[in-house]
């Protein structure tokens, strides 16, 4: 599917107004192989729905679901909120890095990985806390963790 063709069609599917412009991002970037709107995508999504692309790349850029630059396939957003961070999460990005060999902001080189900072996802009760995909873990510590990478590489739920 060529990048128009995926524009186009998550429009048709969304809806061609201005309110349906973050159900078009987040449809146009679960057809994307990398798992981010590209900058051509932007543009074609702001002339579509005749929103500037300023509004449109802002949007994009905004929403922590939402990305505007290549992601691995599992993304893992660390919470990077007061709570977790005195409960911890430096080390569980250390972790989360030294499990996978990249660093933040970095995808493996499978592109099964990707790792990148969060706000806060609401889970404090359980900080240091990570959303793995749509999936909120808490209380992380190196066997979780190592439970976690490996339950997704066999294709564990």
């Amino acid at each position: 599917m060529t990048k128009t063709e995926n524009v186009l069609r998550a429009i048709e599917e969304a809806g061609n107004t201005e309110d349906k412009l973050i159900e078009v991002l987040l449809k146009v970037q679960e057809r994307s192989r990398e798992n981010y709107i590209t900058e051509n995508q932007l543009e074609e999504i702001s002339q579509e729905l005749e929103i500037p692309l300023s509004k449109v790349y802002g949007v994009a850029s905004f929403y922590s679901l939402l990305s505007t630059h290549r992601r691995g396939e599992n993304v893992i957003q660390i919470c990077n909120s007061g709570p977790c961070y005195v409960r911890g999460s430096r080390n569980v990005v250390n972790m989360f890095e030294s499990a996978l060999g990249i660093k933040m902001g970095e995808v493996t080189d499978d592109g099964k990985f990707s790792l990148e900072f969060t706000s806060c996802i609401g889970s404090c009760d359980v900080a240091p806390a990570a959303k793995i995909n749509e999936e909120v873990c808490g209380n992380l510590d190196k066997k979780k963790i190592d439970e976690i990478i490996n339950n997704i590489r066999e294709g564990v739920k």
